[in-house]
Protein backbone atom coordinates (compact mmCIF):
# COMPACT_ATOMS: atom_id res chain seq x y z
CA UNK A 1 0.00 0.00 0.00
CA UNK A 2 1.30 3.85 -0.91
CA UNK A 3 2.33 5.94 1.70
CA UNK A 4 1.81 8.60 -0.71
CA UNK A 5 -2.18 10.56 -0.67
CA UNK A 6 -3.23 9.92 -4.27
CA UNK A 7 -5.56 11.46 -4.51
CA UNK A 8 -4.44 14.37 -2.58
CA UNK A 9 -6.68 15.63 0.25
CA UNK A 10 -6.08 19.52 -0.12
CA UNK A 11 -3.01 21.76 0.40
CA UNK A 12 -1.05 23.75 3.53
CA UNK A 13 -0.55 27.08 2.03
CA UNK A 14 -2.78 28.35 4.86
CA UNK A 15 -2.00 26.38 7.29
CA UNK A 16 0.81 25.92 10.12
CA UNK A 17 1.78 22.53 9.38
CA UNK A 18 5.62 22.83 9.10
CA UNK A 19 5.78 22.77 5.20
CA UNK A 20 5.39 26.54 3.99
CA UNK A 21 8.99 28.79 4.67
CA UNK A 22 6.16 31.72 4.64
CA UNK A 23 4.23 30.57 7.53
CA UNK A 24 6.76 29.84 9.87
CA UNK A 25 8.45 32.69 12.69
CA UNK A 26 12.23 33.21 12.50
CA UNK A 27 11.96 30.72 15.85
CA UNK A 28 10.25 28.13 13.90
CA UNK A 29 13.01 28.56 10.90
CA UNK A 30 15.99 28.17 13.23
CA UNK A 31 14.77 25.22 15.03
CA UNK A 32 14.37 23.79 11.03
CA UNK A 33 17.69 24.37 9.93
CA UNK A 34 19.13 22.67 12.80
CA UNK A 35 17.55 19.15 11.18
CA UNK A 36 17.19 20.10 8.09
CA UNK A 37 18.21 22.96 5.47
CA UNK A 38 17.38 21.60 2.49
CA UNK A 39 14.18 24.10 0.93
CA UNK A 40 11.73 23.09 -2.24
CA UNK A 41 11.28 26.27 -4.21
CA UNK A 42 8.01 25.32 -6.36
CA UNK A 43 8.08 27.55 -9.74
CA UNK A 44 4.69 27.79 -11.66
CA UNK A 45 2.75 29.47 -13.96
CA UNK A 46 -0.57 31.02 -13.94
CA UNK A 47 -1.85 29.56 -17.22
CA UNK A 48 -5.25 28.88 -19.23
CA UNK A 49 -6.02 25.12 -18.90
CA UNK A 50 -9.21 25.51 -19.75
CA UNK A 51 -12.87 25.18 -18.56
CA UNK A 52 -12.13 21.99 -16.45
CA UNK A 53 -8.73 23.00 -14.12
CA UNK A 54 -7.51 26.07 -12.45
CA UNK A 55 -4.89 29.08 -14.15
CA UNK A 56 -3.32 27.26 -11.28
CA UNK A 57 -2.48 23.84 -12.36
CA UNK A 58 0.97 23.88 -13.46
CA UNK A 59 1.51 25.85 -9.74
CA UNK A 60 -0.43 23.40 -7.83
CA UNK A 61 1.03 20.18 -9.58
CA UNK A 62 4.30 21.60 -8.03
CA UNK A 63 3.00 22.19 -4.81
CA UNK A 64 1.26 19.06 -3.88
CA UNK A 65 4.30 17.39 -4.84
CA UNK A 66 6.38 19.24 -2.46
CA UNK A 67 3.99 19.36 0.46
CA UNK A 68 3.94 15.33 0.47
CA UNK A 69 8.17 15.42 -0.12
CA UNK A 70 8.44 17.88 3.11
CA UNK A 71 5.85 15.89 5.16
CA UNK A 72 8.44 12.90 4.59
CA UNK A 73 11.41 14.36 5.14
CA UNK A 74 11.32 17.21 7.26
CA UNK A 75 12.44 19.56 4.40
CA UNK A 76 10.50 22.73 3.77
CA UNK A 77 8.68 24.16 0.98
CA UNK A 78 8.70 28.65 -0.37
CA UNK A 79 5.81 29.51 -0.96
CA UNK A 80 5.76 29.26 -4.78
CA UNK A 81 6.03 31.03 -7.75
CA UNK A 82 3.31 32.32 -9.42
CA UNK A 83 4.08 33.20 -12.44
CA UNK A 84 6.14 32.25 -15.35
CA UNK A 85 7.79 32.20 -18.64
CA UNK A 86 6.08 30.91 -21.57
CA UNK A 87 7.26 29.93 -24.90
CA UNK A 88 5.85 32.41 -28.01
CA UNK A 89 3.32 30.47 -28.98
CA UNK A 90 1.63 31.13 -25.58
CA UNK A 91 1.65 34.61 -26.49
CA UNK A 92 -1.58 36.52 -26.09
CA UNK A 93 -3.31 33.79 -24.51
CA UNK A 94 -6.17 35.36 -22.13
CA UNK A 95 -6.00 34.47 -18.76
CA UNK A 96 -1.84 33.43 -19.06
CA UNK A 97 0.16 35.75 -18.15
CA UNK A 98 3.26 35.65 -19.33
CA UNK A 99 6.67 36.72 -17.71
CA UNK A 100 9.98 37.73 -19.84
CA UNK A 101 12.49 35.03 -19.21
CA UNK A 102 15.37 37.29 -18.41
CA UNK A 103 13.14 38.75 -15.85
CA UNK A 104 12.12 35.62 -14.39
CA UNK A 105 16.00 34.42 -14.22
CA UNK A 106 16.57 37.54 -12.52
CA UNK A 107 13.91 37.34 -9.82
CA UNK A 108 14.86 33.63 -9.28
CA UNK A 109 18.28 34.65 -9.13
CA UNK A 110 17.60 36.80 -6.28
CA UNK A 111 15.18 34.06 -4.44
CA UNK A 112 18.60 31.58 -4.05
CA UNK A 113 20.09 34.61 -2.67
CA UNK A 114 17.61 35.51 -0.06
CA UNK A 115 17.07 31.41 1.30
CA UNK A 116 20.65 31.08 0.78
CA UNK A 117 21.80 34.07 3.27
CA UNK A 118 18.20 33.23 5.69
CA UNK A 119 20.40 29.50 5.67
CA UNK A 120 18.60 27.30 3.33
CA UNK A 121 21.92 26.70 1.17
CA UNK A 122 20.32 23.42 -0.38
CA UNK A 123 17.25 23.93 -2.66
CA UNK A 124 15.47 21.97 -5.24
CA UNK A 125 13.61 23.87 -8.13
CA UNK A 126 10.74 21.95 -8.94
CA UNK A 127 8.71 22.75 -11.64
CA UNK A 128 6.00 21.62 -14.04
CA UNK A 129 5.52 24.00 -16.07
CA UNK A 130 7.21 24.97 -19.76
CA UNK A 131 10.12 26.90 -18.64
CA UNK A 132 13.07 24.54 -19.25
CA UNK A 133 14.99 27.39 -20.90
CA UNK A 134 14.98 29.58 -18.28
CA UNK A 135 15.27 27.99 -14.45
CA UNK A 136 19.04 26.78 -15.54
CA UNK A 137 20.01 30.70 -16.79
CA UNK A 138 18.72 31.42 -13.46
CA UNK A 139 20.86 28.69 -10.94
CA UNK A 140 23.78 29.67 -13.59
CA UNK A 141 23.39 33.33 -13.02
CA UNK A 142 23.02 32.56 -9.36
CA UNK A 143 26.11 30.61 -9.45
CA UNK A 144 28.24 33.26 -10.78
CA UNK A 145 26.93 36.05 -9.20
CA UNK A 146 27.80 35.33 -5.57
CA UNK A 147 29.90 32.17 -6.36
CA UNK A 148 29.52 30.53 -2.46
CA UNK A 149 29.32 26.83 -1.39
CA UNK A 150 25.91 25.65 -1.88
CA UNK A 151 23.21 23.09 -3.34
CA UNK A 152 20.84 24.54 -6.27
CA UNK A 153 19.41 21.75 -8.64
CA UNK A 154 16.71 21.67 -10.49
CA UNK A 155 14.21 19.19 -11.18
CA UNK A 156 11.54 19.32 -13.74
CA UNK A 157 8.97 16.68 -12.28
CA UNK A 158 7.80 15.43 -15.55
CA UNK A 159 11.19 14.22 -16.01
CA UNK A 160 11.30 12.41 -12.83
CA UNK A 161 8.04 10.44 -13.69
CA UNK A 162 9.61 7.22 -14.60
CA UNK A 163 10.21 3.70 -13.46
CA UNK A 164 13.61 3.82 -11.83
CA UNK A 165 14.31 0.13 -12.42
CA UNK A 166 13.51 -0.03 -16.36
CA UNK A 167 13.78 3.88 -16.73
CA UNK A 168 10.67 3.96 -19.03
CA UNK A 169 8.61 7.53 -18.75
CA UNK A 170 5.21 6.85 -16.64
CA UNK A 171 3.91 9.80 -19.41
CA UNK A 172 4.23 7.08 -21.97
CA UNK A 173 1.63 6.33 -24.95
CA UNK A 174 -0.02 2.74 -24.82
CA UNK A 175 1.92 2.17 -27.87
CA UNK A 176 4.82 2.90 -25.98
CA UNK A 177 3.66 0.56 -22.80
CA UNK A 178 1.98 3.55 -21.08
CA UNK A 179 -1.28 4.08 -19.90
CA UNK A 180 -2.29 7.13 -21.91
CA UNK A 181 -4.06 6.90 -25.18
CA UNK A 182 -2.49 10.46 -26.58
CA UNK A 183 0.79 11.96 -26.08
CA UNK A 184 1.28 14.63 -23.45
CA UNK A 185 1.01 18.56 -24.58
CA UNK A 186 -1.24 21.11 -22.53
CA UNK A 187 -4.08 20.46 -20.20
CA UNK A 188 -4.87 17.16 -21.75
CA UNK A 189 -5.25 13.26 -21.04
CA UNK A 190 -2.05 13.35 -19.17
CA UNK A 191 -1.83 16.63 -17.61
CA UNK A 192 -5.27 16.06 -16.54
CA UNK A 193 -4.85 12.90 -14.83
CA UNK A 194 -1.75 14.20 -12.62
CA UNK A 195 -4.32 17.23 -11.65
CA UNK A 196 -7.08 14.62 -10.51
CA UNK A 197 -4.57 12.72 -8.75
CA UNK A 198 -3.15 15.65 -6.60
CA UNK A 199 -5.79 18.69 -6.85
CA UNK A 200 -9.14 17.14 -7.18
CA UNK A 201 -11.42 19.48 -5.48
CA UNK A 202 -9.96 22.19 -7.99
CA UNK A 203 -10.97 20.26 -11.35
CA UNK A 204 -14.19 20.14 -12.73
CA UNK A 205 -14.40 17.32 -15.31
CA UNK A 206 -17.92 17.67 -16.41
CA UNK A 207 -16.70 21.18 -18.00
CA UNK A 208 -13.91 19.41 -20.17
CA UNK A 209 -13.68 19.83 -24.32
CA UNK A 210 -11.34 18.14 -26.66
CA UNK A 211 -9.49 19.94 -28.89
CA UNK A 212 -6.26 18.82 -31.54
CA UNK A 213 -2.24 20.21 -31.65
CA UNK A 214 -1.36 22.62 -34.53
CA UNK A 215 1.97 21.16 -35.19
CA UNK A 216 3.48 22.78 -38.90
CA UNK A 217 6.04 20.93 -39.50
CA UNK A 218 5.84 17.14 -40.47
CA UNK A 219 6.62 14.57 -37.44
CA UNK A 220 9.78 13.06 -36.66
CA UNK A 221 11.81 16.09 -35.39
CA UNK A 222 9.85 18.04 -32.86
CA UNK A 223 9.63 16.24 -29.47
CA UNK A 224 6.76 16.13 -27.28
CA UNK A 225 6.21 17.77 -23.80
CA UNK A 226 7.10 14.65 -22.20
CA UNK A 227 9.87 14.54 -23.98
CA UNK A 228 9.45 11.07 -24.76
CA UNK A 229 8.36 11.36 -28.67
CA UNK A 230 11.01 10.90 -31.61
CA UNK A 231 12.57 13.87 -32.59
CA UNK A 232 16.13 15.08 -31.13
CA UNK A 233 14.50 18.50 -31.30
CA UNK A 234 13.60 19.75 -28.12
CA UNK A 235 9.81 21.59 -27.99
CA UNK A 236 11.28 24.52 -26.82
CA UNK A 237 13.86 24.91 -28.78
CA UNK A 238 11.68 25.60 -31.96
CA UNK A 239 9.95 28.53 -33.50
CA UNK A 240 7.34 28.64 -36.28
CA UNK A 241 6.90 24.56 -35.50
CA UNK A 242 2.89 25.03 -34.09
CA UNK A 243 0.22 27.71 -34.32
CA UNK A 244 -0.28 29.87 -31.78
CA UNK A 245 -2.65 28.50 -28.79
CA UNK A 246 -5.06 32.21 -29.19
CA UNK A 247 -5.61 31.68 -32.60
CA UNK A 248 -5.76 27.49 -33.19
CA UNK A 249 -7.03 26.40 -29.75
CA UNK A 250 -8.09 28.88 -27.50
CA UNK A 251 -10.39 26.71 -25.56
CA UNK A 252 -7.46 26.69 -23.43
CA UNK A 253 -6.91 22.74 -23.97
CA UNK A 254 -5.13 20.82 -26.38
CA UNK A 255 -5.98 17.30 -26.56
CA UNK A 256 -8.36 15.22 -24.95
CA UNK A 257 -8.66 15.98 -21.32
CA UNK A 258 -12.12 13.93 -21.19
CA UNK A 259 -10.18 11.01 -20.95
CA UNK A 260 -8.23 12.36 -17.47
CA UNK A 261 -8.07 9.68 -14.81
CA UNK A 262 -6.33 10.36 -11.65
CA UNK A 263 -5.60 5.91 -11.64
CA UNK A 264 -3.66 6.89 -14.89
CA UNK A 265 -1.37 9.32 -13.00
CA UNK A 266 -0.93 7.12 -10.03
CA UNK A 267 2.44 5.43 -10.69
CA UNK A 268 4.00 8.82 -11.88
CA UNK A 269 2.91 10.81 -9.12
CA UNK A 270 4.47 8.28 -7.04
CA UNK A 271 7.51 7.81 -8.87
CA UNK A 272 8.32 11.71 -8.45
CA UNK A 273 7.21 11.48 -4.76
CA UNK A 274 9.89 8.96 -4.46
CA UNK A 275 12.11 10.51 -6.53
CA UNK A 276 12.63 13.74 -4.84
CA UNK A 277 12.08 12.09 -1.15
CA UNK A 278 15.32 10.64 -2.40
CA UNK A 279 17.29 13.48 -3.36
CA UNK A 280 16.29 15.43 -0.17
CA UNK A 281 17.86 12.11 2.03
CA UNK A 282 20.48 12.02 -0.37
CA UNK A 283 21.65 16.19 -0.41
CA UNK A 284 21.12 15.54 3.70
CA UNK A 285 23.20 12.33 3.75
CA UNK A 286 26.13 13.49 1.97
CA UNK A 287 25.33 17.27 3.69
CA UNK A 288 24.07 17.32 7.00
CA UNK A 289 22.01 20.29 8.13
CA UNK A 290 24.59 23.30 8.77
CA UNK A 291 27.67 21.45 6.26
CA UNK A 292 28.17 22.98 3.05
CA UNK A 293 30.46 21.69 0.05
CA UNK A 294 34.21 22.14 0.54
CA UNK A 295 34.74 26.30 0.15
CA UNK A 296 37.87 25.48 -1.90
CA UNK A 297 36.07 23.01 -4.38
CA UNK A 298 33.52 25.94 -5.29
CA UNK A 299 34.81 28.85 -5.44
CA UNK A 300 38.30 31.02 -5.67
CA UNK A 301 36.70 34.42 -3.87
CA UNK A 302 38.70 35.26 -0.63
CA UNK A 303 38.57 32.76 1.81
CA UNK A 304 37.68 35.25 4.83
CA UNK A 305 35.06 36.32 2.91
CA UNK A 306 33.06 33.51 2.47
CA UNK A 307 32.99 32.30 5.49
CA UNK A 308 31.70 35.55 7.02
CA UNK A 309 28.58 34.87 4.83
CA UNK A 310 28.62 31.80 5.63
CA UNK A 311 28.43 32.51 9.32
CA UNK A 312 25.69 35.20 8.54
CA UNK A 313 24.86 38.66 9.64
CA UNK A 314 23.86 38.23 13.17
CA UNK A 315 26.24 35.43 13.81
CA UNK A 316 29.29 37.85 13.65
CA UNK A 317 29.54 37.11 10.25
CA UNK A 318 28.14 39.05 6.82
CA UNK A 319 25.32 38.89 4.42
CA UNK A 320 25.78 37.32 1.30
CA UNK A 321 24.93 41.05 -0.55
CA UNK A 322 28.10 42.23 0.66
CA UNK A 323 29.72 40.06 -2.01
CA UNK A 324 28.29 41.85 -5.24
CA UNK A 325 26.82 45.40 -3.67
Amino acid sequence: MSKWQIPAKGGHMEKNTGVYYQNMTNKDVEERLEKNDVILIPVGSTENHGANAPYGEDTYLDTRLCEQVALATGCTVAQPIWYGSHPYHHLGMPGTIMIPEETLADYLCYVFAGFWNTGFRKMIVVNGHGQDYVIPLAIHKFGKKFQVPGIVLYVHFWNAARNPETGLTDLATKDQGGVYNTPFVHADEVEQSFALALFPELCKQENAVVTKPSPMLPPGHINNSAENGVGPIKWYNAFGSVGMECICTPEGVIGDPTMADAEKARAGVEHTLNYLEKLVNDIITKYPAGKLPPIDKVTQRNREDIEAVIKGPTKGGRHIYTLTY
